[in-house]
């Protein structure tokens, strides 16, 4: 599973919380990335791709789509954080309430006034990416690869999960946007293959085929010795 942020969006250099505001749009930066993102995935056949329903992700993978001419399934359990009264309120405002240090240090605790907490967040962002895992799997084989754009803290809120760290820890990973992070899943464990990939080649990212006569069931095994291979499906 490669898990995109959107590209840099026009409230992302705005000081502005802008969460679920409607129509905010990728800036100029952002629509380059989203150019590039194509070019940067050309070698990979992709399965699936699942969006969250803003507009700035819709924007993001539309190059992508077309090029590799894959429809779009919206999910709305990957959307942004809804974090109620904090939306469109200045970050520089925000970091005098209370609730920034609970978000900063204790991320499990805190529950936006009026929105969803982000425990709650990563609850329905779990589940919707184990779904569509399995979808993909049955519809297309355990080597399949398949792509899920979303935003910050839902994507660090599933990189946490996957290394089985606690959401308090979430705030350690660093997630740009217009970057690539990758988690293989396996029938007893996710791996976790790269986090915060800005450019380079990504074709290294598709598993190999089964040998003939095997199944190729991907593998709950973690390589010893510190090769890079991984026998699982991103």
């Amino acid at each position: 599973m490669i898990l995109l942020r959107h590209g840099r969006s026009t409230a992302n250099g705005s000081g502005v919380l802008a969460g679920r505001t409607p129509k905010v749009g990728l800036d100029e930066t952002g629509r380059a990335q989203a150019e590039a993102l194509a070019g940067r995935l050309a070698g990979i056949p992709l399965s699936g791709l699942v969006v969250s329903p803003m507009l700035r992700c819709k924007q993001t993978v539309a190059p992508l789509a077309a090029a590799q001419g894959l429809d779009r399934v919206v999910d709305a359990r990957l959307s942004e954080v809804d974090y109620g009264e904090w939306t469109g309120r200045a970050i520089k405002d925000l970091v005098s309430e209370p609730l920034w240090r609970v978000v900063q240090a204790h991320p499990s605790a805190a529950v936006f006034p009026g929105g969803e907490g982000l425990a709650a967040m990563q609850t329905r962002a779990v589940e919707a990416v184990r779904e569509h895992d399995a979808r993909i799997t049955a519809e297309h084989g355990d080597h399949a690869v398949w792509l899920l754009c979303s935003h910050g803290d839902v994507l660090k809120s599933l990189i946490a999960d996957a290394l089985g760290q606690h959401l308090d820890s979430f705030q350690r990973i660093v997630v740009d946007p217009g970057s690539i992070s990758v988690v293989t899943y396996t029938e007893t464990r996710p791996f976790v293959v790269r986090v915060n990939d800005n450019g380079g080649d990504l074709s290294g990212l598709v598993p190999p085929k089964p040998k003939r006569g095997k199944k190729g069931k991907k593998s709950s095994d973690a390589v010893i010795g510190g090769s890079t291979g991984r026998k699982g499906r991103a």
